[in-house]
């Protein structure tokens, strides 16, 4: 496996997420997590029915950014205060959990047998429902805008760039080892969502859209 490109931050989907130890409670009944292990001091981790890796391995920075873009995804919700658009974002951060146990493990007989979800076309083309829908309410964009107008904009600009980053490292990693077209498509796919999220957050407030303005030569 290459390395992957350092970034300004890395979450892991790593033995803390789908990893962790199973214990039975006292009782014999429900299971507690054990949060730490101590298996990743020396900078490896485990991938999901696969080896063990260094945390700086390019399918661990793709899920890692994956994770990264589910919590900006939290931080728009919690910024958010149309019902709408926090049941897109709830549905986004189910398919995105998906998408980050899909890259965690990278044998497909291991992912079919543990009942791992695949990437799905149809999450993508619901994307795209979203899209036009939203788009209908939304003068048009005539010039390009900067990132901004209400809090909850500005947050969901922030997602954007962050899906592109996830996008950018899937793609890195699918040179590689192949992933799926629905994979790809769907980071995509999210990234024009969050533009368009972003431009309604500031529609529906009564704040124009922050737009560039080339400066004078």
């Amino acid at each position: 496996m290459r390395k992957a490109r350092s970034t300004p931050s890395s979450s892991a989907w790593s033995k803390r997420t789908w990893l962790v130890e199973d214990r039975r409670a006292p009782d014999g009944g429900a299971h507690a997590l054990k949060i730490y292990t101590r298996r990743g001091d020396a900078g490896e981790t485990d991938l999901f029915g696969g080896p063990r890796v260094g945390k700086d391995e390019l399918r661990v920075e793709a899920y890692g950014a994956v994770d990264e873009l589910n919590a900006c995804l939290g931080q728009c919700r919690a910024a958010s205060d149309h019902d709408d658009l926090q049941a897109i974002l709830c549905d986004g951060q189910a398919r995105l959990f998906d998408l980050g146990s899909y890259l965690a493990a990278p044998d497909a007989r291991n992912r079919e047998k543990s009942g791992l979800p695949e990437a799905d076309p149809e999450d993508v083309r619901a994307l795209e429902v979203h899209i036009d829908a939203l788009e209908s309410e939304l003068p048009p964009l005539r010039r390009f805008i900067l990132p901004g107008g209400t809090k909850a904009a500005a947050a969901f600009h922030l997602a954007r760039t962050v899906c592109r980053r996830a996008e950018r490292r899937a793609v890195e990693l699918h040179r590689d080892e192949p992933l799926s077209d629905a994979a790809l498509g769907y980071l995509n796919r999210l990234s024009d969502l969050l533009f368009v999220m972003a431009r309604v957050e500031n529609h529906r407030a009564g704040v124009a859209d922050v737009e560039w303005v080339a400066r004078e030569r």
